[in-house]
């Protein structure tokens, strides 16, 4: 499940997962901040795996691979500095090529 949330200059991405759910790593053109709401992750970040535990805020620099694994049913929460308010290609303007 995924949620759009869009503010002045924010955007919230907020995916709820199930137990070995996971985001494949990708890289954002910008920082910004992965929020773990609820449960517990294993994260890929540029190759070094680490395991988080909710509530927790993660800081995630641009141009750095990353990506998460369920190990419990999760809340993850990405925040982004953005302009840009369209679900279909808010992707577009984060994600780098």
């Amino acid at each position: 499940m995924i949620k759009h949330h869009f503010s002045a200059g924010v955007y919230v991405r907020e995916m709820a997962l199930t137990r070995e759910g996971e985001v494949l790593t990708h890289e954002h053109k910008y920082d910004h901040f992965g929020i773990l709401g609820s449960g517990s992750v294993l994260m890929d970040l540029d190759g070094e795996l680490s395991v988080h535990n909710g509530p927790c805020v993660i800081e995630i620099k641009a141009g750095k691979r990353h990506g998460i694994k369920a190990l419990t049913d999760i809340v993850w929460f990405c925040v982004h500095a953005t302009d840009v308010a369209d679900p279909e290609t808010i992707d577009e303007v984060l994600i780098k090529e």
